[in-house]
């Protein structure tokens, strides 16, 4: 019977710290202004360009 407390426990912390990774990752995300997020899709866009003209 106490094995299923530990392991009950064990399972309630594994959610709680995927939930404080997630809500990390969340805040870095929303923390870009829209000027630098649009100046990252740009360099992505010419990246991924260049890549496929290096394919053709």
């Amino acid at each position: 019977m106490r094995w299923w407390k530990i392991l009950g426990l064990a399972g309630v912390a594994g959610v709680a710290a995927t939930g404080v990774v997630i809500a990390r990752a969340e805040r870095r995300r929303r923390a870009y202004t829209p000027d630098e997020i649009r100046t990252r899709l740009r360099t992505r866009l010419e990246e991924a360009s260049q890549v496929q003209e290096g394919d053709a």
